[in-house]
């Protein structure tokens, strides 16, 4: 292939090789269509199991002050922490599942999700 070298307009003296492509090159190279592989978003699952760990935990003391365990309060005391339980364990759960299936490669799961 012929090459050629040019000086830089700048006047520093370096010189830019140029060459010239070959013609069945069509542009593209195999590297740019290789999947690169998944990183693993370790922050979020840490907060995943931290909202599961919290749900998990209000909603066994918020059946406990149902049951009449902990306190003789009643349901004035119980629904509040159930329902507060349930709303932190669900986004958990659910993003725990989605992290345990990309995880296994399980099809039409990723990290991404």
């Amino acid at each position: 292939m012929p090459s050629r070298s040019v000086a830089s307009a700048g006047g520093s003296g370096s010189k830019v090789k140029y060459s010239r492509l070959a013609s069945t090159d069509d542009g593209y190279i195999d590297l740019q269509f290789k999947k690169s592989p998944p990183r693993v978003p370790y922050k979020a699952i840490a907060l995943a199991v931290v909202l599961f760990a919290v749900g998990t935990l209000l909603i066994a003391i918020g059946a406990l002050l149902l049951a009449g365990y902990l306190s003789k309060g009643g349901a004035d005391r119980a629904v509040p922490v159930l329902i507060i339980g349930i709303l932190v364990f669900l986004p958990g759960f659910y993003h725990l599942r989605i992290a345990y299936y990309a995880s296994r490669g399980y099809r039409g799961y990723s990290y991404d999700d």
